[in-house]
């Protein structure tokens, strides 16, 4: 990292990833106001995933082996399966930014999976003093009155965001031991193809296909939103983050774990007239400073991913730092 690149590319980068990443959430929203959720999330990740792997390929990656497609297929279930099919589910429910803000709550995971981990990697003091003030976060933003279902989220959409950060946290540590083809492109290509045929199976399952993904019977707004996610959130956000990650401090590059949800706050109440509440204001600030307290306080590497985007391949000497959004 001597060799540092031009400060306007850095800036640049940065802002596509924390602006882009953050603004995954409210584009799901529009996304799946006419277009069922799981096949919306299937038809973005198996374009975005064909677009990177035919790019790859055309580049001279190597075929993958079985290995590396059974290691991208695991760590594409955990993530887009699991991890953005979450938060598909949740916002029929869930406002756009208090989703990104339970989704931001994957530190909290990260440090127990790791403590639990081959590695029983333990956290420091800083880090479960983060832990404490992001559960006093999460009470103010679900409200106690949650649990006999007069809260402020509604609790099984708040359960299934955390499970799907869990599942998240999970496939991001797993893809640090995963056999995955060298190049980032083409393993980021393949988990995508991978996750986009489990959330299209899901959506057959659960009878999403009776709403159907016709064109015609799709708004502007959503097929708008879709081609958004695709370009922006899984190609354009996605490169400028994976560069990142080779010429910046990883701990540096996790800052998008807490600017993200601050970002879909915002900007669900500036365009989509959600209700930005002071409980909700204060809640945001709590569980920002606690993820700050927790990426600050890891002894190395970021928080893991934001619940809604793909992790790139480990680069060749040296783990991949893991991530949003996802969005």
């Amino acid at each position: 990292m001597s060799d540092r690149p031009p400060r306007g590319r850095l800036v640049a980068a940065y802002a596509t990833v924390y602006l882009v990443w953050g603004s995954t959430y409210l584009a799901i929203l529009y996304a799946i106001e006419t277009l069922p959720p799981f096949l919306m999330g299937a038809a973005r990740f198996l374009t975005a995933g064909a677009i990177l792997v035919a790019w790859a390929m055309a580049r001279g990656a190597p075929r993958p082996t079985p290995a590396q497609v059974k290691g991208a297929a695991i760590v594409g279930g955990f993530l887009l399966l699991g991890g953005n099919g979450a938060v598909l589910w949740a916002e029929q429910r869930v406002p756009s930014g208090i989703t990104a803000l339970l989704v931001a709550i994957l530190p909290l995971w990260m440090v127990i999976l790791e403590r639990l981990g081959p590695d029983r990697r333990r956290p420091t003091r800083r880090t479960l003093v983060g832990v404490l003030i992001g559960i006093v976060g999460m009470v103010v933003l679900i409200g106690p009155g949650a649990l006999v279902g007069d809260g402020n989220v509604p609790i099984v959409g708040a359960i299934v965001l955390l499970l799907g950060s869990l599942s998240w946290g999970i496939g991001s540590l797993y893809t640090q031991r995963a056999a995955l083809p060298a190049s980032p492109a083409l393993a980021s290509g393949m988990q995508m193809l991978a996750g986009g045929l489990m959330l299209g199976g899901l959506g057959l399952a659960t009878g999403e296909a009776s709403r159907g993904l016709a064109v015609g019977g799709a708004s502007a707004a959503s097929l708008l939103a879709l081609a958004y996610l695709v370009v922006f959130g899984s190609l354009v956000a996605y490169s400028a983050f994976s560069w990142l990650l080779r010429v910046e401090p990883p701990s540096r590059v996790a800052t998008y774990a807490y600017v993200n949800p601050v970002v879909a706050v915002f900007l669900g109440w500036a365009f989509a007239g959600e209700a930005l509440t002071t409980a909700t204001m204060v809640a945001a600030a709590i569980i920002v400073g606690a993820v700050a307290l927790i990426v600050s306080g890891r002894r190395q590497g970021p928080p893991g991913g934001a619940a809604s985007e793909p992790v790139p391949a480990p680069a060749p000497r040296a783990r991949a730092a893991r991530r949003s959004r996802v969005a």
